[in-house]
């Protein structure tokens, strides 16, 4: 089981730039983002704190901290930010990728997140952001299982809903076992595994129909798979809103 929350605590990583939204801001311009990405890449904690602005909700130190676990994990992990579609409000949003590989012992884990971010700036430095959508997905084994995950990036506060991670080809005799759990906010920031019940999969994905918190926020969701031909470890963020216009951002 300890590869097992391995795995896990390496997905919660992937988060690598989260931080409570604050006032607007001005749109960060096309050199910051450019700066951003060669400082991510740099491999340099204080190549990217040096982008940030501290104030509310946004905390330089830990953020770097975070940045150093992930690379302490993955070591070649790169980076790609380039620019995203506007939201309806006008806002411009960021779209944030990084890929990133392991060796444990037998085992090669390979990484692939995504984040879509409103990110605000100010004096030149990154000041707010506001997460639209996130997943993370970790894969052992030589060749990408194909899975779905269907798993909506928001939904209405007290709303009951559908946790869903499906394995795309058929079992065809082989032993499967998955779960799902939500993740604390606290288990994010410190990179942090939760405790996951693994259990035969009969239907040859995970399913689960949960409820969403009664106030605005976010809710997020770990999922492991174990088959045969490798292990599957993914997380989405899935915000939580009280009006049903903000489905759409």
């Amino acid at each position: 089981m300890s590869l097992l929350r391995s795995s896990l605590a390496a997905v919660l990583a992937a988060t690598a730039l989260s931080f409570t939204p604050e006032v607007r801001a001005a749109a960060p311009s096309a050199a910051l983002l450019q700066s951003l990405e060669a400082a991510l890449n740099s491999g340099s904690t204080g190549n990217v704190s040096s982008l940030l602005k501290a104030g509310v909700g946004l905390d330089p130190v830990q953020l770097e901290a975070r940045y150093g676990a992930l690379r302490a994990r993955f070591p070649d992990a790169r980076w790609q930010v380039s620019p995203g579609s506007l939201l309806r409000d006008g806002r411009s949003t960021v779209l944030i990728k990084v890929s990133g590989s392991r060796q444990e012992g037998p085992y090669r884990y390979r990484l692939e997140a995504e984040q879509v971010l409103a990110l605000g700036s100010s004096d030149g430095r990154l000041s707010s952001e506001e997460v639209i959508r996130e997943t993370s997905t970790l894969r052992s084994g030589s060749t990408d299982l194909p899975i779905s995950v269907l798993i909506p990036d928001a939904v209405l506060t007290g709303q009951r809903y559908d946790v869903d991670v499906v394995l795309d080809d058929p079992l065809d005799g082989a032993v499967a076992a998955g779960g799902i759990v939500a993740v604390t906010t606290t288990q994010i920031n410190t990179s942090q595994s939760p405790d996951l019940e693994l259990a035969a999969l009969g239907g040859g994905g995970v399913f689960k129909t949960v409820q969403a918190p009664f106030q605005p926020g976010s809710q997020t969701w770990a999922v492991l798979l174990v088959h045969p031909q490798g292990i599957v470890s993914t997380t989405k963020r899935v915000r939580v809103v009280a009006d049903k216009a903000a489905l759409t951002p």
